[in-house]
């Protein structure tokens, strides 16, 4: 009887220690993205100096984008892992800010490409909550690893598309240059985004075989 209360304060304590950490950890992606608003305020300021439109909406574009992903989070009731707003955040951050805001495209070579695998990456693990908490509120849905894996990996596909129609349009309608205007460059963008959601899967799949599915243990 002894053990298992000993066992039980052991699994308790390191349920607070881990709850702990993640609040501090949560606490720098605050001031990460409190950060992002004021940078973006600046730019529209210096570009509205400056006489560049496009580069203010981009500023505005920015607000926007972290203001929507805050006011899906807080309506589908999601808590977002520290890790992976950290890793949302830093893309907004190298795709909105260094590649367009600044013109970083012209100095890191590939850098489009690198922003894509990285893309592809988030989006699976975007898209196993997604499935989790369609799965949890089911109430008669037993979840799958099989399925998930799976629903993982075309989610990150259809978005890598959803994402080059959303190039296109702001390209489109605002002058930015985003595709660079060539359908090439979408295709392998997409590519890029396919190739890293397929890898993503993989480590999934294996994962779920061995019982220790990130962010929870889906039952296969």
């Amino acid at each position: 009887m002894f053990n298992v209360y000993r066992n039980d304060y052991f699994l308790n304590s390191r349920r607070v220690i881990a709850m702990q950490m993640e609040k501090r950890k949560d606490k720098w992606n605050d001031l990460f993205e409190l950060a992002m608003y004021a940078t973006a305020a600046v730019c529209f300021v210096y570009f509205w100096v400056k006489g560049i439109p496009a580069k203010m909406f981009q500023a505005v574009l920015i607000v926007a984008v972290l203001l929507i992903i805050r006011f899906v989070v807080k309506i589908t009731k999601t808590t977002m892992f520290a890790a992976l707003r950290f890793s949302v955040l830093l893309f907004i951050f190298i795709t909105m800010f260094l590649a367009n805001e600044f013109g970083f495209y012209k100095v890191i070579p590939y850098l489009d490409k690198i922003e894509h695998l990285f893309s592809g990456l988030i989006l699976c693990f975007v898209g196993l909550m997604i499935y989790m908490k369609a799965s949890k509120g089911e109430k008669a849905a037993v979840p799958n690893a099989k399925v998930a894996v799976w629903f993982c990996l075309f989610f990150s596909i259809a978005m890598a598309g959803v994402w080059e129609i959303y190039e296109y349009t702001t390209d489109s309608l605002f002058g930015l240059h985003s595709q660079n205007g060539s359908l090439v460059d979408t295709m392998t963008d997409i590519i890029c985004g396919t190739i890293s959601a397929i890898l993503t899967s993989i480590y999934l799949a294996f994962k779920a075989k061995q019982r220790k599915m990130p962010l929870i243990d889906v039952q296969s």
